[in-house]
């Protein structure tokens, strides 16, 4: 069996990266973006934590690969067309959870909890939870959060709250949309994920919205009650950012339908990726340089 490497990085998902750059954000707002022993930490736990995710990505494809041949986009994942054999695709799932657990716990204990969280919360949806009507989107969020906090652990900084909710309400915010997108948007949603025949698209567009609003609302109330925001009273400038990525994200939904495949929207859509540099540089210089 002959592997491209464009094979390689489609088994690995190694797109869907982008998601752990959340082990990044306790770094910027404990004000330890600058420093150089933190910044390298935290990188290592990024690549650490990503091998981590591509282990699961095959495991999950491995399981699913019957129901991904019936998905447009899905099918052809080397797993579910053929290109790889499942055989060699748990081998490098092994090898790199293996990986991953080692270089984890080498690198901070607590890092190494959430990353053995991270990868047997995976696991149980993989086998059970995905099946569970809400729980499943809870379930999906609950990861997002863990990348999110898991940065945290490895410069061993204190967990903020307003870190777990505003992440926990935009990932559920990404997560329906992607539900959304599949019942929408494939011949036989419950062919694919079975958990689909129990949500319709008016439920989730409510969900959608409460979510949306919750978000901007969580976010603003960061901005202008937290402790990082005593001390940095500006941080409030960035709150349009996040309301146009918002409207942003829910207009690619709706009308260019990509809400299937949020990975792409921050790697393609260039208003978006605009708008979160100018974002990431507002909040650079409010905390680090501005008085």
């Amino acid at each position: 069996m002959k592997l491209h490497s464009k094979i390689i990085l489609d088994l690995l998902r190694v797109k869907q990266w982008i998601k752990n750059l959340l082990v990044y954000v306790a770094l910027v707002f404990t004000n330890n973006l600058f420093n150089q022993a933190y910044f390298i930490k935290v990188t290592i736990g990024f690549f650490l934590l990503s091998f981590a995710a591509s282990a699961l990505y095959i495991l999950n494809d491995i399981k699913d690969y019957k129901e991904d041949r019936f998905h447009p986009d899905k099918k052809t994942r080397p797993i579910a067309s053929g290109a790889v054999r499942k055989d060699f695709g748990f081998a490098i799932s092994a090898l790199l959870i293996i990986i991953s657990l080692t270089g984890s716990f080498i690198l901070e204990q607590g890092f190494f909890r959430i990353v053995l969280s991270y990868i047997i919360l995976s696991l149980l949806y993989t086998m059970k939870l995905k099946h569970a009507v809400i729980l499943d989107v809870f379930i999906v969020a609950a990861l997002f959060v863990l990348r999110a906090i898991a940065g945290a652990f490895v410069i061993n900084a204190s967990i903020s709250p307003w870190l777990i909710i505003v992440t926990s309400l935009l990932a559920l915010l990404v997560i329906m949309a992607k539900r959304r997108y599949e019942l929408s948007e494939l011949a036989d949603p419950s062919k694919h994920r079975k958990v689909l025949n129990e949500y319709s698209v008016s439920l989730l567009d409510e969900m959608i919205s409460i979510s949306a609003a919750s978000t901007v609302i969580a976010y603003s109330l960061y901005t202008f009650t937290s402790e990082t925001a005593a001390q940095h009273q500006y941080l409030m400038l960035t709150i349009p950012f996040v309301l146009y990525g918002i409207f942003r994200y829910l207009y690619l939904m709706h009308k260019k339908n990509l809400g299937g495949s949020p990975e792409l929207i921050f790697l393609k859509d260039w208003p978006m990726i605009v708008n979160i540099g100018l974002c990431f540089i507002t909040i650079v210089i409010i905390i680090y340089f501005a008085k």
